[in-house]
């Protein structure tokens, strides 16, 4: 049988308990038939979250300021290059990667050069992540699993199914994150969202973005994105600030619910977006410390809250978002734990931002609790992947996952 690492509750990471589950065989791939009937072959280890978090918070009151601001930066450069990218997270010493198109070889055996190379410590390995959605959004050439204009019009398990199967091809390439869950509610096909959209209505939505959290979580770190929801606001966040009108009453009932599913099922990250709800801030909610509030007090978030790419925000034409540093600072200060830079980044981009995150700490515009706080949450979700053994070169004979 093939036997297979389980993670659970993860969603209540830094207040909960966390259960690992390690597996007992070197086959590590899981496939939608596995993940559907059969009972993993594993040993349940139940740990005190509070064990993690202390651990965290030891390894972050070691780091120097700009060692815990340079946890917080996931970068970014296009390049399939082993040896170039294991210099540039050296030089940068930051604590994620995103992988785009330029980054994913022709094959798989490729791919896990890549993302070891981005490893550059197997205790405390890089939150390594990538927008493995399927279909219209798909990093991955070999993901034949279905996307959500399949999804959204079967039932949830095959969204469960679906995602399973793609967790395990992440997982197969020593890939420990996916912002690739749209809890995203839109029926209205002229939509920037819609075709990525796992519902076109609220409780539709919110049965499959759960159900996909449920199938990732044998292989994968679900994200949800993006918060507080796309299909309310039209236009595309990628070139502009997309607005919507609602009320948080109105929000509650029609975008809220499929997040909210999604953190009870346990996902770990939440993607903000670069959208402006302007009844309840008018700041995008990348920047809002209200929406953020709303995520942590109404929602019950507790993992790690995750940007979408700062770049957007340049791209979007805004003039109080021209800069980059400043971008990052303010969405550290907003609540965000982890900042992601694509668009407009060169190797030298993350530790610029670095920098400024910590002229941001020695002026005191940016709170050093604030830092930590983030540095903390980010660093205790790299332990968790250590602890499953995720920091390891992924198998390179695994079977692999059912198309």
């Amino acid at each position: 049988m093939t036997s297979r690492r389980r993670r659970i509750g993860s969603a209540t990471l830094a207040v909960g308990v966390v259960l690992t589950l390690t597996a007992v065989s070197s086959a590590q791939a899981a496939t939608p038939s596995d993940t559907d009937t059969a009972e993993p072959a594993v040993r349940v280890h139940a740990a005190a979250a509070d064990d993690l978090a202390d651990a965290a918070s030891a390894r972050v009151a070691a780091m120097s300021v700009r060692e815990q601001a340079a946890s917080v930066v996931m970068g970014h450069v296009p390049t399939s290059d082993p040896a170039a990218l294991n210099a540039y997270m050296a030089a940068t010493g930051i604590g994620g990667f995103i992988l785009m198109g330029a980054n994913v070889p022709a094959s798989e055996a490729e791919l896990r050069a890549v993302t070891a190379a981005l490893t550059l410590d197997a205790a405390l390995p890089p939150l390594i992540g990538i927008d493995q959605e399927g279909g219209d959004v798909s990093r991955l050439p070999w993901d034949d699993f279905a996307g959500a204009t399949t999804l959204k019009n079967e039932d949830p398990a095959a969204t469960r199914s679906a995602f399973a199967g793609r967790a395990a091809l992440l997982q197969r390439a020593g890939i420990g994150v996916n912002f690739g869950i749209v809890a995203d509610v839109t029926g209205d096909p002229s939509m920037f969202i819609y075709r990525r959209a796992l519902g076109t209505t609220p409780d539709a939505s919110a049965a499959r973005v759960a159900a996909a959290v449920e199938g990732e979580s044998v292989e994968a770190m679900s994200t949800l994105k993006h918060f507080p929801g796309h299909g309310a606001a039209p236009g595309d966040s990628h070139s502009s600030l997309p607005a919507a009108g609602l009320s948080l009453q109105e929000w509650a009932t029609t975008q809220a619910p499929s997040f909210q599913a999604g953190i009870e099922a346990g996902a770990p990250l939440l993607m903000f977006g670069h959208l402006v709800y302007s009844a309840i801030d008018p700041a995008p909610a990348t920047m809002s410390a209200e929406w953020h509030r709303i995520a942590r007090e109404q929602l019950g978030f507790t993992g790690v809250a995750i940007t979408d790419d700062l770049g957007m925000l340049q791209a979007s034409g805004d003039a109080a978002y021209a800069d980059p540093v400043a971008n990052a600072v303010g969405a550290l200060a907003a609540g965000n734990d982890m900042v992601l830079s694509v668009v407009y980044t060169n190797a030298q981009s993350a530790s610029t931002i670095v920098d400024g995150i910590v002229a941001a700490v020695e002026a005191g515009t940016l709170p050093a609790e604030r830092l930590q706080e983030a540095a903390e949450r980010v660093t205790a979700l790299r332990l968790e992947l250590a602890a499953e053994g995720r920091g390891l070169p992924p198998c390179g004979d695994c079977a692999p996952a059912d198309g």
